[in-house]
């Protein structure tokens, strides 16, 4: 890796997180966006869940893809581009998406807007692994933890603004009163010719930086023996799409195909561990039991992050939740986002060399100041956000989940695992305020939990270490199975529990999600000291 010394590389690095920006602010918005496009479309929860599932499976496949490229050619092919430039075509193919959501809207076709969807995903994809790296590269490695930890505060930041600015571009305001069937198409191309234009005005300005070049043309250790299951599970992820299809040739309910994608996942995660046990040739970083735990976790975890607000929207339009409004329901959607602001802030504490009792006043007050700016940035909309004060109690909450975890991966993690089922039970055995906070709250539990999973996940790799991560990576496939799983659950499971809808059942889903968090804390925690690993020593820092 080659790295131009003795620059000051401050403007790239300001310029290189608006990428992290972008990743935030349009997978928040998906929650304003997906109830929208249900009512427009008049989709089903679970057709309108396909959104999510293009989405996030964009950074599957866009990850995939550059993953055998690199097993065939025996090289790195990002590091072989370059960072800088991998940035930029992931930038330019974002845009493509974006501009094509104009004709896709107008054609009236929501398949073209998956599709849409999709290719700013794949760009995604290709920011996100070139630009982590890049962020580490633009300064003294020593500090590269400290500009990671900022650049995904900046992520945060995307995702507190994202449902705000969306449901005003849509519906004029935060608290206006406009049917989705009302909201001008010409305010929903807006957004999009917005965001290509940033997508190319960033492409751009790294197209003309003169930046540190970061390539490699290290030889990638043979893993052969996982292209099956990485094929296998890539299968599963088109079974989403012939659900339906599927459904309607052979006969049977279509949440079957959706729930045997998922079985399908997890099954083919644990005979590959099973059978990297047994022979640890050829499986790569797969032959470590901690890594597949932690690719199942990584699932989880997205998943169960995603499919919380991606379902909200939909929640609350029921009588049970208060029969929201569409417009009404984007100062939720941002608080949820702005809960994971709220835990990441505090989390990167332990990131400084402060002293214990600084430490401790600042694990008490950053969360209430964050959650301040939530409501200030609600507030600056015109929302009336009083009735979203009580939300402090869950964030008092977290505070005391801080000093449970102490800054470790299994404490914390397993700490915020069974908060978060927890809070799932509370919401489930509730409605109404209590309820919609409960559920809410999964953000505080979900905000520190991927450093904790990543820790957990690749300690002990050695040689393997980067390839576990882009194993990692590509597991936030999860977000593109879990949000359609439970919107078909939420479909077909009305009355299950007599006075209970569909949607509000639906929830057990990211309960379900946190149990095994939480198992996964005790069971990779186990592993490694199986390998003489001491995991005292391995701290957390910052978020994803």
């Amino acid at each position: 890796m080659q790295q131009t010394n003795g620059k000051s590389y401050g403007s790239a690095l300001y310029t290189l997180i608006t990428v992290f920006f972008f990743w935030g602010f349009l997978a928040a918005s998906n929650g304003v966006f997906i109830p929208f496009c249900k009512t427009h479309f008049n989709l089903t929860q679970f057709e309108s869940q396909l959104i999510d599932f293009t989405f996030y499976g964009g950074y599957f496949i866009g990850s995939l893809i550059l993953y055998f490229a690199s097993q065939a050619s025996k090289v790195d092919i990002m590091n072989k581009l370059g960072y800088k430039n991998g940035i930029i075509l992931g930038l330019v193919v974002s845009a493509i998406g974006a501009v094509g959501m104009v004709p896709a809207i107008a054609s009236g076709s929501f398949g073209f807007i998956l599709a849409a969807f999709f290719i700013i995903a794949v760009g995604f994809s290709l920011q996100q692994t070139a630009a982590n790296p890049f962020v580490i590269a633009l300064g003294p490695p020593e500090t590269g933890s400290n500009r990671l930890n900022f650049a995904g505060s900046i992520n945060n930041i995307g995702g507190l603004l994202g449902p705000v600015v969306v449901g005003v571009i849509l519906f004029g305001s935060a608290n206006a009163k406009i049917a989705p069937e009302d909201v001008q198409i010409s305010s929903v191309n807006n957004l999009y010719y917005m965001l290509a234009g940033l997508f190319i005005a960033v492409a751009l300005f790294f197209w003309i930086s003169d930046l540190p070049k970061v390539t490699s043309d290290e030889k990638i250790e043979s893993s052969s023996k996982a292209n099956l299951p990485l094929l296998v599970m890539f299968l599963a992820f088109l079974l989403i799409l012939a659900a339906d299809p599927l459904s309607n040739m052979v006969g049977l309910p279509s949440q079957y195909f959706v729930y045997l994608s998922l079985a399908i996942i997890v099954l083919t995660l644990v005979f590959s561990m099973i059978a990297a046990k047994n022979s640890r040739e050829g499986w790569g970083a797969m032959q470590y039991p901690q890594l597949i735990l932690g690719m199942l976790a990584i699932f989880t975890y997205v998943g169960t992050e995603v499919t919380i607000q991606s379902n909200l929207g939909s929640l609350m339009k029921t009588a049970e939740f208060g029969s929201f409004d569409e417009s009404a329901i984007a100062p939720y959607i941002s608080l949820y986002w702005g809960s994971l602001m709220i835990g990441r802030f505090a989390g990167s504490i332990g990131a400084f060399n402060l002293s214990k009792a600084v430490k401790t006043i600042l694990y008490i007050l950053i969360p209430f100041i964050a959650f301040g700016i939530v409501l200030a940035v609600n507030a600056s909309t015109g929302a009336d956000v009083s009735h979203l004060y009580v939300y402090a109690i869950f964030v008092g909450i977290l505070i005391v989940a801080f000093f449970i975890g102490q800054q470790k991966p299994v404490r914390t993690l397993a700490t915020l695992g069974l908060l978060g089922v927890a809070f799932m039970l509370v919401g489930l055995l509730t409605t109404g305020t209590i309820a919609t906070f409960s559920f809410i709250s999964g953000g505080l539990c979900c905000s520190i939990m991927w450093p904790s999973i990543f820790s957990l996940a690749i300690t002990g790799l050695g040689k393997y270490t980067s390839q576990g991560s882009a194993f990692l990576i590509m597991m936030i496939l999860g977000g593109a199975i879990i949000p359609p799983l439970q919107g078909k659950l939420a479909d077909g499971s009305n009355n299950i529990i007599p006075g209970m809808s569909g949607i509000h059942f639906s929830y057990i889903i990211p309960l379900l999600g946190f149990a095994y968090l939480a198992y996964f804390a005790w069971a990779a925690s186990a592993e490694l000291r199986k390998q003489g690993i001491d995991l005292d020593h391995v701290e957390v820092k910052g978020g994803h």
